[in-house]
């Protein structure tokens, strides 16, 4: 690797630290620019385009989390590794960092060899992640592995919001770990859900590839772990490779046919008949514990009352009724779908 191209942003309020530094990169044979707070930095990572950002996480104006959030609200540098420089060793700080999208972190004082190693290893991280293979595999699905190497792997908690309503997209998304929900606000903050996504689904392909800003909200119903590939990456992707472009199209139609199904049953259907929709949902989506066509899901009654579309009140009313009928059983939060075919023919 050619050093000398390689331009290196150091962000640090502390003039001794930060010039130690400067410093020291450039005498590794790093281009370096430097800022003594978060705004300044932010401004020159947005005018520079660095290959990499040391950031330090306290900072006057805007601290180290302020400096991030603004990098991955810009196509052009929210694929920027960050290295946090912090004096804190408190695990609360590092894992906040990693969580909010921190590629590595250096706790001060750190001496001339770790942050050359952490430096270097980050580069060459980007280098082998920044080129896909132009090969178009047999397997769509292992080149969904492929795409997905090329991205970024984030953490979020439990109700945390990825995207919401009016955002431009930057990424699409894969699901690691977790399930999360995508849903809709009507009639005075009330909340439609549309669509769950668990393991191994993408989601936010749909408008970063009709160039559309998002028109639903999406966030986590348990701690998530996923991969975040970049917008620009998946665009120049999907016009080289027509298998890729068949997987979407297929993607598209599916949601649109279930989105014009769940338009029709909101429309049409009994609230006896959407509830028992819902738990079908669920239960097929998060599949649970399968014993001898009997299924037990773990789902909360809002979930299912804003998958209906319906009152809490109602949801239980209803879900007593199904237990009556001996089509679920309650036990603690789980419920025990008994008969799901059952369910299916409730009108």
């Amino acid at each position: 690797m050619n050093k000398s191209n390689k331009t290196i942003l150091v962000i640090e309020d502390h003039d001794d630290i930060r010039e130690s530094i400067v410093e020291i990169l450039e005498m590794a044979d790093y281009q370096v620019i430097s800022a003594a707070d978060g705004k300044s930095g932010f401004e020159l990572a947005l005018k520079h385009i660095p290959d990499l950002i040391l950031c330090d996480i306290m900072m006057p104006i805007l601290d180290g989390y302020g400096v991030l959030y603004l990098l991955g609200k810009h196509e052009e540098t929210s694929k920027i590794p960050l290295i946090f420089l912090t004096a804190k060793a408190e695990r609360t700080d590092v894992r906040k960092a990693m969580e909010m999208g921190a590629d590595d972190y250096l706790t001060k004082p750190f001496d001339d060899i770790e942050l050359l190693n952490a430096v270097e290893s980050r580069l060459k991280k980007r280098r082998s992640h920044g080129v896909v293979s132009n090969i178009i595999p047999q397997d769509v699905e292992t080149f969904f592995e492929e795409l997905s190497e090329a991205g970024k792997t984030r953490k979020y908690k439990k109700k945390q919001l990825i995207y919401q309503e009016s955002d431009s997209p930057l990424y699409l998304y894969r699901v690691n770990k977790g399930t999360l929900r995508s849903f809709l606000f009507y009639d005075v903050g009330r909340e439609l859900t549309i669509g769950i996504f668990t393991k191994g689904d993408f989601f936010g392909y749909d408008t970063i590839l009709t160039d559309s800003k998002y028109y639903e909200n999406v966030e986590t119903l348990e701690d998530c772990e996923l991969t975040l590939i970049n917008k620009s990456d998946l665009q120049d992707l999907v016009t080289k490779r027509p298998t890729l472009n068949a997987k979407f199209i297929h993607l598209l139609a599916s949601n649109n046919q279930l989105k014009s199904e769940k338009l029709l049953s909101l429309a049409y259907g009994t609230v006896r008949k959407r509830i028992a929709e819902a738990l079908v949902f669920y239960t097929e989506k998060l599949s649970g514990t399968h014993e001898n066509d009997t299924y037990k899901i773990r789902v909360l009654r809002d979930d299912l009352a804003s998958m209906a579309g319906t009152a809490n009140e109602t949801v239980s009313r209803i879900l007593a009724d199904f237990k009556d009928e001996n089509l679920i059983t309650k036990e603690g939060n789980s419920i025990h779908v008994l008969d799901i075919q059952g369910l299916k023919k409730v009108t």
